[in-house]
């Protein structure tokens, strides 16, 4: 099975813009879990995209909302 992706207007940020300086390397990625009685989400957010995709898809997620960031 594979995951779908789906682009969407607007997702929290759980990374600030003033934390960018403490992570010169890139590689701070920040997760949310939350869950009612709809199932679970899981809220990612990185400063390099493939390390967060690469996690979420080990998840086995159905789809993965993603929005493209300028």
């Amino acid at each position: 099975m594979s995951t779908e992706y789906r682009f969407v207007e607007d997702l929290p940020d759980l990374i600030e813009a003033s934390e960018y300086d403490d992570h010169p390397e890139g590689r701070l990625v920040r997760l949310r879990i939350s869950w009612d009685e709809k199932g679970v989400e899981v809220l990612g957010d990185a400063f390099r995209p493939d390390m967060l995709e690469a996690l979420l898809e080990k998840m086995g997620p159905d789809a993965v909302e993603q929005m493209l960031c300028g």
